[in-house]
């Protein structure tokens, strides 16, 4: 430190290297941050007006996405990575803005773009996930479209299992989610979900365990 107080140019250097790791370790905003993000479990969905007895919340919804993702990312030799990052933040701004479904949509305008800008503010990954999340918005990159597949198809996997004793809805609701499917491997494993008992997983492990 004497060495750098004596020469300018390196004390200059230093005082921006110390800035720089104050900005990058901004403990108060990090903790905030992920306290707020704790709170997505308590959110439930909005599709809860119109299913009855569902309980699923945003941060369980993220969770299911992030792992679809993460396959149907390797069935369509997409950047992994970059989708799973994609999944896990696509709805942190709820956090703020709250869910909506197509009834609220068509009366609510919602500053998703302020509240992600504002919840990122002051974090170490702000610049990186603002731009992934405009990435997904735009829908343009094979990687945002393998996110929006992986939405949707958590979409159906729920709408088989609430609605699995009522024909009609489920038929309705899942023509409609299936409609915007972008990817083949999308299409192949919502075929599949839609012929699905939501139990045969449990059904195939005795069968697996029994052999």
């Amino acid at each position: 430190m004497g060495f750098a107080g004596s020469n300018p140019v390196l004390s200059a250097l230093l005082l921006v290297y110390i800035s720089y790791l104050t900005d990058k370790m901004n403990i108060n905003r990090i903790t905030n941050f992920l306290f707020e993000i704790a709170t997505l479990r308590r959110l439930t969905r909005s599709h809860r007006q119109m299913i009855q007895g569902v309980n699923d919340n945003i941060s369980d919804h993220s969770f299911r996405v992030a792992i679809i993702g993460m396959i149907l990312a390797n069935l369509e030799d997409c950047d992994e990575n970059r989708v799973l990052k994609m999944c896990l933040f696509h709805d942190v701004a709820e956090a703020r803005t709250g869910d909506t479904n197509f009834i609220n949509k068509q009366y609510t305008d919602l500053y998703e773009k302020e509240a992600q800008k504002d919840q990122m503010q002051g974090l170490p990954i702000a610049g990186e996930i603002l731009e992934i999340l405009q990435e997904y918005k735009q829908r343009k990159s094979k990687e945002s479209i393998v996110v929006k597949d992986a939405d949707l198809l958590d979409q159906m996997i729920l709408q088989q299992d609430y609605f699995y004793k009522d024909e009609k809805n489920r038929k309705l609701w899942q023509n409609y989610t299936e409609k915007s499917l972008a990817t083949d491997s999308a299409k192949k494993i919502a075929k599949k979900i839609r012929e699905s008992n939501p139990f045969e997983w449990l059904y195939q492990l005795e069968k697996d365990k029994a052999s």
